[in-house]
Formats: C-alpha cells, structure tokens, sequence
C-alpha cells in the first residue's frame, strides 16, 4: 500500500510522516509538497503537489491507495483546492482519503468551519470512501504566543473563561498516522479534542508556574484583542480571525468532553504543562 500526504513540510504533515515512522510502517511513504526541495530531510519520496496548480495533482498521487488531506492554510480558497485534489484522487485511483476537518464541523459557530463542511460534502459525493480527523484546537495556537506574555507580563485574549479543549500537533498527527495504516478504523467520523480542558486563566497560571513569575490573564473586547495582536506585527486578517476564534471559545465553541483522540493513540493526550514548557523553554 502506498500512503500519501498532502502539506507534507507544514508542521502537522511533519508530524505525521514522523508519526508513520514510528510505527514502523512498511507502506511506502510519499510526501506531496509545492517545493519538494523542503521535503528531502523527510527521508521519504516527495512529489511536487501544487494546489493552485492542478496539474501537478492527478501525476503526483499516481499509484497512491491511501491519502491524507490536510486541510490547507489560504482560508478562504480551500473548499476550491480541496475539490480539485478530491477529483484529481478520483483520476489518479485513490481508493480511500483521511481528511483532516474541525471538530463538531456540522454545528460549530467558528468562521473555519463553513470549508471543512463543504469539503466533507465533496468528499461524500465523490465516491471515494473516506474518514474524517475532526480536529479540535491546536494548544500551540496559544502556546506560539507565550514567549510575549512572558515578556510583557500579561496573558492577553478574549475568551473570558471559556473552555477549551485542544491537544498537542503531535497528538492528532499519531492519530492521523494510527488511522492510515490501519482499514478497521476507516469509514468512520472521528471527534478528537484532549482529555483535560483549560480557560485561559488556567493557561496563565501553567505558564506562570512555569516561568517562576506571575503572569495573569487580561480578558479583553474582540476589537481590542485584534487591534493589540495587529499591534504586534500580525496581519489585520489574521489578528481579527484569531479574536474571532477566542470569542467562540468564551461561547463553548473550542470544548468537548470526548476521548477518542486519546483512544487511537493508545495514550492520554499530552499535558497543558509539558507543552507550555516545550514553548517557553
């Protein structure tokens, strides 16, 4: 069997080729990637895969059984580069894709979740089977940001006390990777979200133990969060999808209560204290 991976040098990808590796898997291993020259540390075949240029699609998953799409990162365009990669997989003879959507996709009230719907529709009408990875949080979509709450001594948000239940990139990577090699566990929809949820108070008391120094959480209105994360050098877009999100959190939008990403990786998902540390060390 051949296994490929769409977004192979983004950090998920990474973790996923990793992840197989781990495993010993025994299926050959093809990193699909717009510039192959940033997979050659990968160590596995890398093929040119473009989603804006659909040419590079169909060849690069020729004699691919297995594919999994992560979701790419130009929000806003997905649901086109999604479809095109679905019927370039139809041509090509793929015979089954793991998609890496959002949790609670249907019903969630985040501005990401519109795409994700629309490409499971595409992948439900394509006549591929399929499995789909609904993904919570990231904890590193606020760990990333710890280093200026260090420096600034303050935690700042807009998710009042929200909570939030994301894992480690490592932890849904071992679980994307424990699905791929696995048939008994494809066709189905999975819901994964860490074992254990925090607000982000509970963030800034982890990070202030830490550190050794107080860092308290500063909650403030959507528009001042934007505006203070624009101020730090992030694009206006990106600052405004980001207090977006922290508002839906303070709504319930980023909790769940399930167990089944700790359960298809065989461990309890990777601790709020372990990945602070990672982030700050």
């Amino acid at each position: 069997m051949t296994l490929a991976i769409t977004g192979a040098t983004g950090q998920l990808g990474r973790l996923v080729i990793e992840a197989l590796k781990t495993k010993g898997v025994s299926e050959e291993i093809i990193a699909l990637a717009r510039k192959t020259a940033k997979a050659a540390d990968l160590g596995v075949t890398a093929r040119r895969f473009d989603y804006d240029a659909e040419e590079t699609l169909a060849p690069a998953l020729a004699g691919v059984d297995t594919l999994l799409l992560i979701s790419g990162s130009d929000i806003g365009r997905r649901v086109a580069q999604h479809g095109a990669v679905i019927e370039a997989a139809k041509s090509a003879g793929v015979q089954h894709i793991v998609y890496t959507s959002l949790l609670n996709a249907p019903t969630s009230t985040l501005g990401l979740a519109a795409e994700h719907v629309a490409t499971e529709e595409l992948l439900a009408a394509s006549g591929i089977d399929y499995t789909l990875l609904r993904n919570g949080w990231y904890t590193e979509n606020y760990t990333m940001g710890l280093g200026a709450a260090v420096a600034h001594n303050a935690l700042i948000g807009a998710a009042k006390d929200g909570k939030i239940s994301s894992a480690a990139r490592k932890d849904y990577a071992e679980a994307a990777a424990a699905v791929l090699v696995d048939p008994a566990l494809w066709g189905k929809t999975y819901e994964l979200s860490g074992d254990e949820s925090y607000t982000l108070s509970d963030l800034a008391a982890t990070l202030s133990k830490t550190v050794g120094k107080d860092i308290p959480y500063v909650d403030m209105p959507e528009a001042d969060y934007a505006a203070a994360l624009t101020g730090a050098g992030l694009p206006a877009e990106l600052a405004a999808f980001l207090a977006h999100c922290d508002v839906e959190a303070s709504k319930g939008a980023l909790f769940a209560t399930g167990n089944e990403l700790s359960t298809l990786i065989g461990r309890p998902t990777t601790p709020l204290a372990e990945v602070v540390a990672a982030a700050v060390s």
